[in-house]
């Protein structure tokens, strides 16, 4: 992936450049769901995916090495793994769940999957906070400035 400086690995001072660097693309961010979902062996993703079985290789493998996932072995005999999130990997979820909360508001035609809370029974509904003041980002101005 070429981050927006042109150069493959070098993102600049981008945070957003250097992210998607991590977790760019569908296929990524799916995979990341699924394991969350408690899909955490090999056969299970490509049969929940319905992905090619090359492309979830690299897959697991990129997440694997830009530290989301770890692999597990689970059988000696045959030898097979199951691929599980790390803190980093966890910390991405409130990242997938504003993704689908956007994606249900503007492209929710048709019957949807949604998270509900255990407890109460309630649909979430994830909101982006700045957590110093508690404003949801996108509700007030904010300037970008650049590394020191």
């Amino acid at each position: 992936m070429t981050s927006m400086t042109g150069h493959e690995n070098n993102p600049g001072s981008c945070p957003v450049d250097r992210g998607l660097m991590r977790v760019g693309d569908r296929w990524s961010m799916l995979v990341l769901r699924d394991i969350e979902r408690g899909l955490t062996r090999y056969e299970q993703l490509r049969t929940s995916l319905g992905i090619a079985p090359n492309i979830l290789a690299k897959r697991l493998a990129a997440l694997t090495g830009a530290g989301l996932l770890e692999k597990r072995r689970y059988s000696q005999r045959p030898p097979r793994d199951e691929y599980l999130l790390t803190d980093a990997g966890r910390d991405f979820l409130p990242i997938l769940m504003a993704i689908g909360a956007w994606g249900r508001k503007y492209n929710g035609a048709g019957a949807l999957s949604r998270h509900l809370d255990v407890e109460t029974g309630e649909a979430v509904r994830p909101v982006v906070i700045d957590a110093n003041s508690g404003a949801p980002i996108g509700s007030r101005p904010l300037r970008l400035e650049g590394p020191d």
